[in-house]
């Protein structure tokens, strides 16, 4: 019962609502004598939805090597040379966003971002201790970014926590560097 009644609520959110904007739309200039504004009105509206219902369905399809770099030089890595979008996958429900992709990079690249993650102020070398730094965060809402580099037998890997101030998740991501091929592939999870 509790299953059904998920779905009928979902459905009223999802298409009850939209729905009933667009006949609000399109009967109140109606009322008053504007039968061509409500039908511009509610033209305008469902173009609205359908471009969020487009790019929400063909989110991962519509991930260009553009954005894939973008969010790797946030966190200080930096790409020179091409690189080819092997894998991108985003899954997301209430509260929760995951999006992850894998990048095959030339030597060099790869070399550079090893480098750069192994003379990280915070590194930690193989056998040192490692935190889980989202759960062990003091304060995961708010507060300032925190990172940890580290790296084992078979990868290299950058963690980041970003909070988001109090009543939102805070953002948590990796990028691991595998040692034994030209792959980097990151994660942001925000939980």
């Amino acid at each position: 019962m509790t299953a059904f009644l998920l779905i009928v609520v979902l459905i009223l959110l999802f298409i009850g609502i939209p729905v009933g904007i667009a006949l609000l739309l399109y009967f109140i200039p109606r009322r008053f004598g504007y039968p061509k504004a409500g039908k511009y009105l509610t033209l305008a509206f469902s173009f609205l939805i359908l471009t969020v219902v487009i790019l929400s369905v063909f989110e991962d399809e519509l991930f260009s090597k553009k954005d894939a770099k973008e969010l790797i030089e946030e966190q200080g890595i930096i790409l020179n040379d091409d690189f080819i979008l092997e894998d991108n996958e985003s899954k997301w429900a209430i509260g929760d966003n995951y999006h992850t992709f894998t990048l095959h990079v030339s030597n060099q690249d790869k070399q550079n971002s090893i480098q750069e993650i192994r003379y990280s102020d915070n590194f930690k070398q193989i056998g040192e201790p490692i935190s889980d730094l989202y759960w062990d965060s003091n304060d995961r809402y708010n507060g300032k970014k925190q990172t940890q580099n580290y790296e084992t037998n078979k990868i290299i890997v950058r963690e980041y926590l970003k909070p988001n101030g109090n009543g939102y998740a805070p953002t948590f991501g990796r990028i691991t560097i595998y040692k034994n091929r030209n792959s980097l592939v990151f994660e942001d999870i925000d939980y």
